[in-house]
């Protein structure tokens, strides 16, 4: 794992798991991926149309980062008070979901987490301690499964419960 993009790194980091995944489709308010492959299987094209035209409209204050590698696409986003977006991510490839936290002002470290679970654990796996840019990635596979993620910058804490469930791939 690479740290030098993050700044600081204090804390514990999980990621790396090996399993398998759902296809997962991306869903309105997601932030349009910056590279990668589309995790959404044919059968949504219409839902991808839906959920592009939706995410123009209203698309999250800081970017994603890239950090979960090549292939993996945006699927979902909550921005994360003023402080920065946590991204939930999809690779078609890994058959792998990947959440990473960013900052929108990067600087001095702050406290930051990554977490993304099954069902309603938000604690499977966590990426949590003193960044100064982003947070994660932390990596799970979830066949046929909702997926709980969250992110948290300074104290301020957002993510979604029980969301990009798909049966698509087991």
């Amino acid at each position: 794992m690479k740290f030098t993009q993050r700044g600081a790194v204090a804390g514990t980091v999980l990621a790396g798991l090996a399993c398998t995944a759902v296809a997962l489709a991306p869903v309105a308010g997601a932030a349009p991926s910056s590279g990668g492959a589309a995790a959404a299987p044919a059968a949504s094209a219409h839902a991808v149309g839906a959920a592009a035209a939706a995410r123009s409209a209203k698309a999250p204050a800081t970017a994603y980062n890239n950090a979960c590698g090549a292939g993996y696409g945006v699927v979902n986003s909550a921005p994360v008070g003023s402080a920065g977006t946590v991204y939930l991510t999809y690779s078609a490839t890994t058959k792998k979901n990947c959440v990473v936290t960013v900052r929108a002002n990067p600087g001095s470290a702050v406290h930051m987490t990554a977490s993304l679970g099954l069902g309603t654990h938000t604690r499977d796996v966590v990426d949590e301690g003193d960044y100064t840019t982003y947070a994660g990635p932390v990596y799970l596979s979830a066949p046929g499964q909702c997926v709980s993620w969250r992110g948290e910058i300074a104290g301020a804490v957002a993510g979604k419960n029980q969301t990009n469930c798909a049966a698509l791939a087991r």
